[in-house]
């Protein structure tokens, strides 16, 4: 493969450089004139191959990471603060004033999308739009909740006016593949149930958090976001440290998140949400329809290079039709497009990491070391940014590939002959987040899919491993999900079920009456939220 140039359209061109020159605490855009980090991208501006500058973001240290702490905590004031205390339709206001000013800058955000990540266009766009839409989506859900709740409820002699209410300060933390989606995931409904925040942005993928640093800024209170940059070590290790961190939310590997644990000093008062790592088989039985699976395992494997936690990272197909799957699938996979994130019809775009193309080779070295071959031609073929998805065949369980979420392009195939090999696989597994089957007898599917639903938390019939609708549960077993992120379950996972409870007397009865009444109390209410 050719290093990959090509004019760049005009509207797409790094024109200026972001200098990211300011952090947000305590509801102030506060100056930073210390170190400060290169942000490049690993797409090439030049006919020589360069990665292009596209800015520069503050390096903080231990006293800012303390700062944002401090001004986290003072917002949430042991419970007391303004923000968890405000009426939930006020807090919904402010929401709905973020994410109308968010919508002004989508066009900035989509063009930093693809330039820090290698996301195409298309996916860049919807990746936005998704998020937007989440938000709109977590407001209704927010507003139903309420609803259901603003009412009194007896048992046993004793009234009991039942709400979610806040956990407290959150640290959150969001990966570099989803970064605006997957992280807003985390962020939003942390802020919406009451929570004050601190957000690090992640290593790639962190300056197109820049063009929204204002509307957070001027959509909620001081104190309730406060977004930081550095290294993740450098600064959560001291908020952790504290121990006034009570939600851990984090998008990312399990091994940094069993570290950034670690180092909270009380851990049973630290409430974990995690999205972690995943292996997601996809199992193509004898009678899949070939056309529709291999569609189906090309989209799981290849999106966005295979740098999805969802992505579908080893495949199991029947022996009977293993040889016609991997010539179709081989061929099609050598069909796909590389080119720039805005370029027409790409499929395959530059890796955002500079290390990722060489650990991507240790694993196809190390499978064909040990049997396996690359039986796509293009398979391996590399640029300075990119390796050419390898198809794998055929892969054994002393492999790399086979043990590792290689989180990049390259696929590895098993055949087998009894469905209990991929299933005892599974079970064997460190994760268990989704797995895709592919066929249509009925009689076969129905054990397979009453073993699965206990391997893992999503199966997929006949269609590729994906989070979305983000309206349905996002989780895994095992060491791939702590916690459930949906719409619907992320507003939970973020909040604890608290209530006023009265026993059923004319003293007490007048009380609540006069609280409904004068509407004093915030949290006492039965009024309905349009």
């Amino acid at each position: 493969m050719k290093h990959l140039f090509a004019e760049i359209p005009s509207e797409y061109k790094i024109k200026s450089l972001l200098h990211q020159k300011t952090y947000l605490v305590n509801g102030e855009l506060k100056n930073w004139s210390g170190t400060t980090t290169d942000v490049l991208s690993t797409i090439s501006s030049t006919k020589k191959y360069s990665p292009t500058l596209l800015g520069t973001i503050p390096q903080l240290g231990k006293e800012e990471a303390l700062e944002t702490l401090d001004a986290a905590v003072s917002a949430y004031d042991k419970g007391q603060g303004l923000w968890p205390t405000m009426k939930v339709a006020d807090r919904i206001s402010c929401m709905e004033k973020f994410v109308t000013q968010m919508k002004t800058k989508r066009e900035e955000v989509v063009k930093l999308l693809m330039w820090e990540i290698g996301k195409s266009l298309p996916d860049s766009q919807k990746e936005f739009d998704r998020t937007v839409e989440y938000i709109y989506d977590t407001i209704e859900d927010y507003k139903k909740m309420d609803r259901d709740s603003a009412k009194f409820e007896k048992n046993s002699g004793v009234h009991a006016h039942i709400r979610r209410g806040p956990l407290g300060v959150v640290l959150c933390l969001g990966p570099y593949n989803y970064p605006l989606n997957e992280t807003f995931a985390l962020l939003i409904p942390a802020i919406i149930m009451g929570n004050t925040t601190i957000f690090k942005p992640a290593k790639n993928g962190v300056l197109l958090i820049s063009p929204l640093l204002e509307a957070f800024q001027n959509s909620f209170p001081a104190g309730v976001v406060n977004i930081i940059y550095g290294r993740g070590r450098t600064l959560a290790t001291p908020i952790m440290e504290s121990g006034k961190i009570d939600v851990l939310a984090l998008i990312g590997n399990s091994k940094s998140a069993n570290a950034i644990q670690e180092n909270h000093p009380r851990k049973n008062r630290l409430r974990l949400i995690l999205g972690l790592e995943a292996k997601n088989p996809a199992i193509v039985l004898e009678d899949a329809d070939l056309d529709l699976t291999i569609n189906e395992c090309i989209a799981g494997a290849t999106s966005f290079n295979g740098q999805r936690c969802t992505a579908l990272k080893i495949i199991y197909v029947h022996e009977n039709i293993v040889e016609e799957f991997n010539k179709r699938f081989s061929k099609r996979i050598d069909a796909l497009k590389f080119g720039n994130p805005w370029e027409d019809g790409v499929k395959l775009t530059p890796l955002p990491e500079p290390g990722k193309p060489a650990y991507i080779q240790e694993l196809i070295d190390d499978a064909t070391e040990k049997g396996a071959k690359i039986i796509n031609k293009k398979g391996g073929e590399t640029t300075e940014n990119y390796i050419f998805p390898a198809v794998l065949y055929p892969v054994s369980k002393n492999m790399r590939v086979f043990e590792e979420e290689q989180f990049g392009p390259v696929t590895p195939i098993l055949s087998f002959k009894d469905i209990n090999e991929p299933l005892d696989d599974m079970a064997e597994s460190n994760y268990g987040q989704q797995v895709s089957v592919f066929g249509s007898d009925v009689k076969t599917l129905s054990p397979l899919i009453d073993t699965l639903v206990n391997l893992v938390c999503r199966v997929n019939l006949n269609s590729a491993a994906q989070r979305g609708p983000d309206v349905y549960p996002f989780t895994g077993r095992k060491d791939s999900a702590v916690a459930t992120l949906s719409v619907h379950d992320a507003l939970r996972s973020f909040s604890i079920r608290t209530f006023v409870a009265s026993k059923d007397n004319e003293y007490n009865n007048a009380i609540l009456k006069e609280l409904l009444d004068k509407k004093t109390s915030n949290f006492i209410s039965t009024d309905y939220i349009l």
